[in-house]
């Protein structure tokens, strides 16, 4: 980690994730002079979580306590003054949250307890399309819209005694401003409520929710807003100077998107335990699968976001399965196979998918019939193929196109196998570059917090960041790939179609 010099200004970005509070400080060249982070199972005990988290009896209902983000910041901040850090010379700071929303003991994320709620939401927006239309995504369990409408119904009391309702982001500002933060245009889309194209609270959604539901939220925010300085606690506490900025906190994910810096036409693909997707839109293309965000980094531009739950767990199975556990030979599996696999097509679903809805093993030959089981070789392939043959597809269909320009960015423990990227290269018909991005939220928390002092100058985001570390080539698609992958895309999507329909039954 580069030292700064002893008076250079800094930028600082924090990180209220599940399991931890992180920070990292970097100076005015991109380089991350300071990190630390508060581990909330093990050093704050008393909270009684476990990754992060406490899980409800019904198996649905999971939910984090609010002091413990509180201490846990006060945690941070004393650690890192005791290590001699400058507060003086930070200019700015912003955050980034996970997705819930702030009672004593706030639903986050992981919880699936408001079905009924989301139901009605659909109903009222007049159908799960429209809603999607709106607000870019159909309606979701974790989503902060419909976990306010099932608070208001089962517990009518303390939703009566809300003076406020806030993210997990805007929450973390509020601890520095001292006051109420404004909600960012970025996170505010993953709660079923923003009208994503004008950027306000979608009055349908507000009325299906809860009465005088907008004085509660707030005017919502660009999430490059300066909301103001660090309070004067702060100030005097750990030494902040009074003309230190707030920069509109954002969601986990849009922060990811600008650690990444993105170019237009960028496509991320992060291959750990679930693959997930990022990608920038100059138009959005809501569907019923996946989410479009209002862009944290492009005033009038989205971000779309893609989650598959069958990821590396999926992978490392069949790597158990047909390579006696060993990755030197699941690679050699994809160096002996053609591109297009001889037309074979698989679907390895081991749990139920999120995107699409589907789960089991499904394996179809040239012709599309359905068989029981290919060679060793033929299943390794058929899985990556298939597992990047339905990224792209589902990317398609929010908006992402393949051009000229285009890159894909890999990251995750996967990324670290060639074989696998040159798959992910030749589906994608792109260059693959790799970057190393393990706590990109909180990078690009600290990156908006530099921008967010010139952004009202007009000064884009991509070019104030020109000099970040750039993500390296490792791989370019073969030529045949369109000739091989474009008609198969066709005939996999025809083939999900049944996949989907058969696990409805």
């Amino acid at each position: 980690m580069a030292a700064a010099e002893p008076d250079s200004p800094l930028y600082l970005g924090l990180d209220f994730s599940t399991q931890q509070l992180k920070a990292v400080a970097i100076d005015g060249d991109l380089g991350p002079v300071h990190q630390d982070s508060v581990q909330f199972d093990s050093e704050l005990p008393e909270f009684r979580t476990h990754g992060g988290v406490h899980i409800h009896p019904d198996g649905l209902t999971v939910t984090s306590p609010v002091l413990m983000w509180v201490k846990a910041l006060d945690l941070l901040l004393d650690r890192m003054k005791a290590a001699g850090f400058g507060f003086s010379r930070v200019r700015a700071l912003s955050g980034s949250g996970q997705d819930s929303f702030s009672v004593q003991d706030s639903p986050v994320w992981m919880d699936s307890s408001s079905g009924l709620q989301c139901d009605a939401l659909q109903e009222a927006a007049g159908g799960a399309m429209r809603l999607a239309d709106i607000t870019g995504s159909r309606a979701y369990e974790r989503f902060t819209g419909n976990q306010i409408s099932k608070v208001r119904q089962t517990r009518p009391d303390q939703f009566q005694d809300t003076e406020r309702i806030s993210l997990v982001s805007s929450f973390g500002a509020s601890l520095f401003l001292g006051r109420y933060a404004a909600i960012d245009y970025s996170d505010g889309s993953g709660m079923n409520l923003l009208d994503i194209r004008d950027r306000m609270w979608s009055q349908i959604c507000l009325d299906a929710t809860a009465t005088n539901l907008e004085r509660l939220l707030g005017e919502p925010c660009p999430s490059t807003a300066v909301l103001g300085p660090v309070s004067s606690f702060l100030q005097h506490r750990y030494g902040f100077s009074g003309s230190c900025s707030i920069v509109a906190f954002t969601g986990d994910n849009p922060a990811s998107l600008a650690g990444m810096c993105l170019h237009q036409g960028d496509i991320a693909v992060s291959l750990g335990t679930s693959d997930t997707l990022f990608l920038s839109l100059s138009e959005p293309r809501p569907s019923l699968e996946g989410h479009v965000f209002c862009n944290p980094v492009e005033p009038d531009g989205f971000m779309a976001l893609l989650c598959f739950k069958n990821g590396s767990l999926t992978r490392e199975r069949v790597r158990d399965r047909c390579c006696s556990g060993s990755w030197d030979v699941f690679s050699q599996a994809l160096d002996g196979t053609p591109l297009g696999n001889h037309g074979n097509i698989g679907f390895y679903f081991d749990t139920m998918e999120i995107t699409p809805p589907a789960v089991g093993l499904h394996r179809f030959d040239a012709n599309d019939r359905q068989v029981s089981s290919w060679s060793p070789e033929l299943e390794v392939r058929a899985l990556v193929e298939g597992q990047f043959l339905s990224r792209r597809l589902h990317a398609e269909r929010l908006g992402y196109s393949i051009g000229s320009g285009t890159r894909v960015l890999a990251t995750g423990g996967a990324s670290a196998n060639r074989q696998i990227l040159q798959v992910l290269s030749d589906v994608f018909n792109a260059p693959v570059y790799t970057i190393d991005l393990s706590d990109s939220a909180c990078l690009g928390s600290a990156y908006r917090a530099l921008h967010g002092l010139v952004a009202d100058s007009g000064v884009s985001f991509l070019d104030l960041l020109r000099n970040a570390p750039e993500p390296q080539q490792v791989c370019r698609p073969h030529r045949s790939a369109p000739q091989v992958y474009d008609p198969m895309l066709r005939r996999f999507a025809e083939l999900e179609q049944k996949v989907l329909e058969k696990s409805r039954f």
